[in-house]
């Protein structure tokens, strides 16, 4: 009976000893991160400098990099001489002239291009209808009082500044001025932001119904404000096109107005679970999203706990790797076939046993109700592994998260939307975006080309 109780009093004092340890590492962990979230000065600081850095600046060697040059320009729109000196500027005495070397220069133009356009009005003598003159740089057909405007050029600009640079309003009226000597007001610019989304709206429906006919599509979310109140960016990227929609919620709408739940490409995500809705859909999990999980996993457990993270995160580097060998023809289709077969069924085995951590067992019952989407990229080579598309995309949205950035009502919301999925759309495309919204702001084009 007394060795009953002294085996007991030990491996109680055991458990002890590693609770008492585990409390220890998780305060540490706890006190770094608040440390972490007071940092004022270096929000991206990891710690102190690093004991042995690297020499900064260029290699030196093989290693320095290719040399940047500016090339000498394709067209010259003015010349200009340097003439020697009358006399040697050191000893005052006569210069021979023994060759002539050319310099060129870029600069930008200051000034900016004042027009006038003399609009000529008449009447039908049938209909007796008004009819009115537009000259093909004009932008608008108002007149009396709306009749100064800012031209297509400078009206792209300013998207430009707002949507892609992520210059506040504010910001962009200074940048008119100071470089260009344009006046502009801070809602002047915000009017004229709204009005260049309202002229791309059929092009945006264009773009959700390119994204509704591609053959795979990453979707993404992230955090969002809209008027100072929580709301959604979802983003959806196609093989040659990007859709943005801010919604107020965080649910399955978006994606379903978008794709149809009869949705029967492939769709790479990161396992959220409205997804799983397109039951008609291919579905390809992101690889990255899971490696990520196992490493926090592993951080924090202890003992046998370890081992699934460990042996999940073993089997996706394997069909990673298998992915680069097949790709670099060390693997053929037949050899691919094998190893994925076998591949799939040691992710079977570790996957669906029951575990007996409950940490482990949360991540084993996502694995488990997708166990047949983590390999689609073996199936069909090519194909993206993770959803980095969909996750470049949404960096490009977060500059712009602020209330300057149009988010102060769902109008401007909406206007945030259209006008990002235009410039994420033309850098896919190969388009320089402000040159097609200028063309769009004096005629009608459409994103599949862009007018000489």
């Amino acid at each position: 009976m007394e060795e009953r109780v002294c085996h007991g009093c030990q491996t109680l004092r055991r458990k002890v000893a590693e609770l008492e340890s585990d409390n220890v590492r998780l305060r540490q962990l706890l006190d770094e991160s608040r440390r972490a979230g007071k940092r004022q000065a270096a929000p991206f600081s990891k710690g102190g400098p690093k004991p042995n850095p690297k020499k900064p600046g260029r290699k030196a060697g093989d290693d320095y990099g290719p040399k940047g040059h500016r090339p000498p320009p394709d067209h010259i729109d003015e010349t200009h001489d340097a003439p020697l000196p009358d006399a040697c500027p050191d000893c005052g005495g006569p210069i021979d002239e023994v060759d002539v070397k050319q310099q060129y220069q870029t600069e930008l133009p200051r000034r900016p291009i004042q027009r006038q356009f003399n609009v000529h009005i008449g009447w039908c003598r049938d209909c007796q209808r008004r009819v009115q003159g537009r000259h093909p740089l004009q932008t608008s057909n108002a007149l009396g009082a709306a009749a100064s405007q800012l031209g297509a050029d400078a009206q792209s600009a300013i998207v430009e500044l707002n949507k892609d640079a992520g210059l506040s309003h504010g910001k962009v009226t200074r940048v008119l001025a100071s470089l260009f000597g344009v006046d502009l007001t801070r809602g002047g610019s915000a009017h004229t932001v709204l009005r260049a989304a309202q002229r791309c709206e059929p092009v945006y429906a264009e773009l959700r119904d390119a994204i509704k006919r591609s053959d795979w599509v990453v979707p993404d979310e992230t955090g969002w404000r809209l008027g100072g109140r929580p709301a959604w960016l979802h983003g959806f990227v196609g093989p040659d096109a990007t859709v943005y929609e801010i919604d107020r919620k965080r649910d399955h709408g978006p994606a379903v107005r978008l794709l149809g739940l009869n949705y029967s490409g492939l769709m790479i995500h990161d396992g959220w679970s409205p997804y799983d809705r397109f039951k008609h859909a291919f579905h390809q999990q992101c690889c990255q999203h899971i490696l990520h999980r196992c490493k926090e996993l592993l951080a924090s457990s202890t003992r046998g706990a370890v081992r699934f993270p460990r042996r999940v995160a073993q089997l996706l580097r394997q069909g990673l790797a298998l992915r680069d060998r097949h790709a670099a023809g060390q693997v053929s289709d037949h050899g691919l076939a094998v190893a994925r077969s076998r591949l799939q069924n040691d992710w079977d085995a570790a996957v669906f046993p029951p575990k007996t951590d409950k940490v482990n067992e949360r991540l084993a019952k996502h694995l488990r109700k997708h166990s047949d989407e983590f390999f689609t990229f073996l199936y069909l080579p090519g194909l993206d592994a993770t959803n980095w598309r969909a996750e470049h995309a949404m960096r490009f949205g977060v500059i712009l998260r602020k209330v300057w950035g149009g988010n102060r009502t769902a109008r401007g919301g909406h206007a945030q939307a259209v006008l990002m999925s235009i410039w994420r759309t033309c850098g896919q495309r190969g388009i320089p975006a402000l040159d097609w919204l200028s063309h769009r702001l004096r005629c009608s084009t459409t994103l599949l080309h862009l007018p000489p």
